[in-house]
């Protein structure tokens, strides 16, 4: 039989591993609740959020697209059959719809959640119930990506209005993008559980995002960046989401795509469990 101080001590590390934040995830069905619960409010404002959501993008594709791609004309990309010349405006609709999927589920993996988690106390009321924090996180992060799908489906229909890809393999291109939303919405989560206000998130646009931008082969091939920049530009998310997206757009399929989605991947199952053990360890104050 155990002594009374045995079973403590026992208990007590029992305990200690039970509420360690680096514990794995404890994911159940019932996150999906929680994402309901998020949709059901996001409905009486879904217009004005789409609105929103793809007026910036729409204006980079008109001012840059059209104003400066009058100037540019084509642009050489290297291919598996020697160089290819691609319409500018082809060449930045390819590269700002990944950009919009990263716009959009950041900010409502920062913004949003942030409201629901510390302004409004929704995530307290919601662990009231037999929810867990586990389960909330997994939630959020889901509807960031499903609101930056929601975002990037209408962009796609205004580009194929426009006439500037009508390539059927943009059908394998929607389901990349959702991927590209969750990776960038778990990330996200990693500061909204650091975040102390709203202010804290400024870092974030302008030290990773805005940087990452113009570091990604949105706006130009990354064959013009020095070597060195080149290098660290090819291990950037938004940078291998384009290179999956960008051939599909024209028609082809991307090369090394393996390599691509698996380091979105490891994007994803790292920052998500970096964000999950940040949110845990913020709930334990």
């Amino acid at each position: 039989m155990k002594t009374v101080a045995a079973y403590a001590t026992s208990t007590g590390t029992e305990g200690q591993k039970a509420l360690s934040i680096w514990r794995p995830p404890h994911l159940s069905l019932r996150f999906w609740a929680v994402f309901l619960r998020n949709l059901l409010v996001w409905r009486k404002l879904a217009i004005p959020s789409l609105v929103g959501n793809i007026a910036e993008p729409l204006m980079w594709l008109v001012a840059f697209g059209y104003g400066m791609g009058a100037l540019v004309g084509q642009v050489t990309l290297p291919g598996a059959a020697g160089p290819v010349q691609v319409p500018y405006i082809l060449f930045l609709a390819s590269g700002s719809i990944c950009m919009s999927a990263m716009q959009a589920a950041s900010f409502e993996a920062l913004y949003s959640a942030f409201s629901r988690m510390h302004v409004q106390k929704t995530w307290d009321g919601i662990m009231n119930a037999p929810v867990g924090l586990d389960d909330i996180v997994l939630a959020e992060m889901l509807w960031a990506a499903f609101k930056s799908l929601f975002t990037v489906t209408a962009i796609l229909g205004v580009m194929l209005a426009l006439n500037i890809s009508h390539s059927p393999k943009l059908l394998l291109a929607w389901p990349i993008l959702l991927g590209v939303g969750i990776t960038f919405s778990c990330i996200a989560l990693i500061f909204n559980a650091l975040a102390t206000g709203y202010d804290f998130f400024t870092y974030y646009f302008t030290l990773f995002l805005t940087p990452m931008m113009f570091l990604s082969g949105v706006f130009f091939p990354l064959e013009q960046l020095p070597y060195a920049v080149r290098v660290v530009a090819d291990w950037l998310p938004l940078s291998n989401a384009v290179a999956l997206v960008r051939p599909l757009f024209m028609d082809q399929w991307p090369s090394d795509a393996a390599r691509h989605a698996l380091v979105l991947v490891a994007y994803t199952v790292v920052a998500f469990w970096l964000a999950l053990a940040l949110t845990r360890k913020r709930f334990q104050r």
